[in-house]
């Protein structure tokens, strides 16, 4: 008999905040503890490489020609993850090693866009080391857009992982309908749903997805803390005076396909939380309700997805 089962690891972490090689350190050494408990997947927040940029909406960060502003900028583009220059390889050659598949938010600093801007990217690395998918998000949230770059919908693509079929977006776009309905449409099962890290952000929409789709879900957010402002930083004592004492709570939590928590929102500790995904429970939930499949219309309505990578040039050479 076919196995339909398998762990999930959930890595509630802080980064080594605006420190992209000691965060890639960090990470590392978590996939190490996700796979010696037997998980096949382990899942870190949204933006973790090199972290969340907190200090914007502290600090007046709308502010045009702003020195303090530019300053923060240019060191956070500093600590972007560079694919192409393999910042990521630790980590794949992790997931080789250990034999697990990795979901990772980070700030990349995309070579296809000229390496000046950052895309808040979720990255999935398969548990051979190759990377999957680059989800660049669709569309940053509020004071982020000040500081991100608006993505597009190459990364929208799901990965076969055992028994399921796994996809995943960056906070806020999981309330976009047209985003999950992509995923669904490749046969998603296991959503995966990465936050900056907030109780408040996973307590709702993380049991409704699970209901729309019929699948499990998913939601893994960091921590940040006042006390993870480290001294080196630029401009430290004021990101220290500004900051608040605990800015991301985390709120990781897991649904299984019917709503019901597996994981309710967890808040506070770094910690590994390890969850057992059984698939039969999508097959038994999908009987009444399958939104790709029987319970769909696509002589009514239907979704198109532009996946390509988009840029500013094409060039020719011949």
């Amino acid at each position: 008999m076919t196995n339909t089962r398998i762990s999930v690891g959930l890595a509630q972490i802080a980064p080594v905040w605006l420190n992209r090689d000691a965060s890639i350190e960090k990470v590392v050494s978590w996939i190490e503890k996700a796979a010696a408990e037997g998980c096949k997947l382990v899942v870190f927040g949204e933006a973790l490489l090199p972290g969340y940029p907190f200090w914007v909406e502290r600090t007046d960060g709308a502010r045009f020609e702003s020195e303090f502003q530019k300053s923060m900028f240019a060191h956070y583009l500093s600590q972007g993850v560079s694919i192409d220059d393999g910042d990521l390889n630790p980590i794949s050659g992790a997931a080789s090693a250990n034999g697990i598949a990795v979901y990772v938010g980070t700030m990349e600093r995309a070579a296809d866009r000229g390496g000046h801007s950052l895309y808040c990217s979720m990255v999935y690395i398969d548990a051979d080391g190759a990377i999957g998918s680059v989800h660049r998000k669709l569309m940053p949230t509020h004071e982020e857009r000040l500081v991100w770059a608006i993505g597009d919908g190459n990364g929208l693509r799901t990965h076969k992982l055992g028994p399921f079929t796994v996809g995943g977006l960056n906070c806020w776009e999981n309330w976009l309908p047209l985003a999950r309905a992509s995923l669904h449409a490749q046969g998603e099962d296991l959503h995966v749903a990465i936050w900056p890290g907030n109780a408040r952000n996973t307590e709702e929409i993380t049991r409704f997805i699970a209901l729309e789709s019929r699948s499990y879900v998913i939601s893994v957010g960091g921590l940040m803390r006042k006390s993870d402002i480290g001294h080196d930083l630029p401009h430290a004592d004021l990101l220290a005076n500004t900051a608040d004492e605990l800015m991301a709570n985390g709120g990781s939590c897991v649904a299984a396909p019917n709503g019901e928590w597996l994981l309710e929102p967890q808040t506070g500790d770094e910690s590994l939380y390890i969850v057992e995904l059984d698939h039969q429970r999508v097959q038994e939930e999908r009987h009444s309700l399958d939104v790709a499949g029987h319970y769909s219309r696509p002589d009514v309505t239907r979704l198109m997805v532009n996946r390509k990578r988009q840029t500013t040039a094409e060039f020719s050479d011949d």
